[in-house]
């Protein structure tokens, strides 16, 4: 198991490499993943998707809360992440190298049913905006009823695109996290509702 440092190492490595593809320079505060599990509700949750996980930590975060039966699956672009995120030794967690925009194909292929929770830190500023509102789409379409799609982010681009898409977020700040980031949080009608969230 890596350390905070190596993982703090490797994921700015990733971001020099990619930094379209990585949302901040440093991997997120004990502080956000907090915020996040609490959120997005982990502790109840049967399944959990992780878009861009990065190094990882939030991924043990979500872990930590999962209950023994659910599921974490953690879509990663970078295969550098991948590989780290792969060391974690949890029968729980599914890792696979992919796009987000491929959320519904890649919960299909692993079995998995539609998640309570989404909850991404892919850089939607720095992704063209026709992708980025494909992904809110496709994380959409896959929730459950009554499910949640929680975006962390240092800019506000998700909010834009999200809300052409879904409608207005709940909006929170963590401003213990370097950089610090906002939180957007749209939840699923339960079934039988219809609307955006």
């Amino acid at each position: 198991m890596l350390s905070w440092r190596q993982r703090a190492v490797i994921f700015f490595q990733g971001f020099l490499r990619h930094p379209e593809l990585v949302g901040s320079v440093i991997p997120s505060s004990r502080f956000l993943e907090k915020k996040l599990v609490e959120t997005a509700n982990v502790g109840k949750a049967s399944v959990v998707v992780e878009l861009g996980p990065g190094t990882g930590g939030t991924t043990k975060a979500f872990l930590k809360a999962l209950p023994k039966e659910g599921r974490l699956l953690a879509i990663e672009i970078n295969p550098d992440f991948v590989e780290v995120v792969s060391s974690n030794a949890d029968s729980r967690l599914v890792v696979h190298q992919g796009s987000a925009e491929d959320i519904r194909e890649v919960l299909t292929r692993h079995g998995l049913s539609a998640p309570n929770a989404v909850i991404s830190g892919i850089p939607f500023s720095t992704m063209p905006p026709s992708l980025g509102r494909r992904i809110i789409q496709e994380v959409w379409d896959s929730l459950a009823p009554g499910g949640c799609f929680v975006a962390y982010q240092v800019r506000g681009k998700v909010a834009d695109l999200g809300q052409e898409v879904l409608g207005q977020p709940l909006v929170a700040v963590e401003a213990l996290n370097i950089p610090p980031v906002r939180i957007y949080t749209w939840r699923k009608p339960p079934a039988g509702n219809g609307g955006k969230g």
